[in-house]
């Protein structure tokens, strides 16, 4: 991650960490501002909600557009800003769970810097499907996963705060156990599972010999194999752009006029009972509900052919 061992503790998730940064940040006054979007995970826009209460804070959600481009997620991130300009706290998620887009988080970093505003980055799909360095996405606070990607069991995950920001968020429920200027005093949550926590150095091992850069190279060939069969399906929608700067691994698609839930999960149903292909639906997409694909690196061309054939029959261009 290219951060120091003293920036990071271990968490049960993602979901964890991010939770405790958005709650323990501490920089926030009556009256201040807190800002995210649509395609932001469910729990994370909860605990931003909740910072109304907690903080005495206006707390705002705008939508990102779709189909979505570097040029105007960055006009809809700027253009929110500039219309809550009492924000001080911002989320983003550097890849979203629900579609896939990926986020140019080291510009809207800068972005909110600009304006005196602080960035939690949600990180959770994006450790292990892309290579990158922490530091250099210009964010003081992150929650990652180590069970997606990076392939831990489940139940353990990463909190990081930049050193130098340790004492902008509160220590957890007044931990006592670790000093004040140590970040494990920012999570505790009784004991661990051990056992998930001691494969953890097994993952990376492996994450390692394979290397970020071979593992992330091989989610986007998969990715790009899959999707330029899928454009050529009338009725198939892609909603993830072809954009390298914008998308990895994760993509979704949807028909054409069919985003609501039930369309949605009737095509997830039909592809799981019918083609024995797992996809999953996703909802909160400010354009309606939409179907994710999210291809392992064990699959190969031929699995995504079946889903192809699969996809032909479902979306009604091809017979069963």
């Amino acid at each position: 991650l290219g951060v120091a061992r003293e920036e990071i503790a271990l968490t049960r998730g993602a979901t964890e960490a991010l939770q405790t940064l958005i709650a323990g940040y501490n920089k926030l006054q009556p009256g201040d501002g807190v800002l995210y979007a649509d395609l932001d995970y469910d729990s994370m826009q909860y605990a931003m909600n909740w910072l109304k209460g907690r903080r005495g804070v206006e707390v705002a959600k705008f939508d990102i557009p779709e189909p979505a481009t570097k040029a105007n997620v960055l006009a809809a991130y700027e253009a929110a800003l500039n219309a809550n300009p009492k924000t001080r706290l911002l989320l983003l998620t550097h890849i979203s769970h629900r579609t896939g887009l990926m986020l140019p988080v080291r510009e809207l970093a800068g972005m909110a810097r600009a304006r005196g505003i602080d960035v939690i980055l949600d990180a959770a799909h994006s450790w292990g499907q892309v290579d990158f360095k922490a530091r250099d996405l210009g964010v003081d606070f992150i929650g990652f996963n180590l069970h997606k990607w990076i392939g831990a069991p489940l139940g353990v995950g990463l909190i990081y705060i930049a050193r130098e920001r340790l004492a902008d968020i509160d220590t957890h429920y007044g931990d006592e156990d670790f000093k004040p200027d140590d970040v494990r005093s920012r999570i505790h949550t009784g004991t661990p599972n051990f056992a998930a926590q001691l494969a953890v150095p097994a993952a990376l091992a492996l994450h390692q010999e394979v290397g970020p850069q071979a593992k992330e190279a091989r989610y986007r060939h998969l990715r790009n194999y899959w999707v330029a069969k899928a454009r050529e399906l009338k009725g198939v929608e892609i909603q993830t752009p072809d954009d390298p700067e914008m998308v990895a691994g994760i993509t979704s698609f949807a028909l054409t006029g069919k985003r609501s839930a039930a369309d949605c999960n009737a095509v997830v149903a039909a592809l799981r009972d019918q083609h024995k292909v797992m996809t999953v639906r996703r909802g909160g997409v400010a354009k309606g509900n939409t179907i994710r694909i999210s291809p392992a690196p064990y699959l190969t061309e031929a699995d995504l052919d079946r889903f192809i054939a699969a996809l032909a029959v479902v979306s009604g261009n091809r017979a069963g």
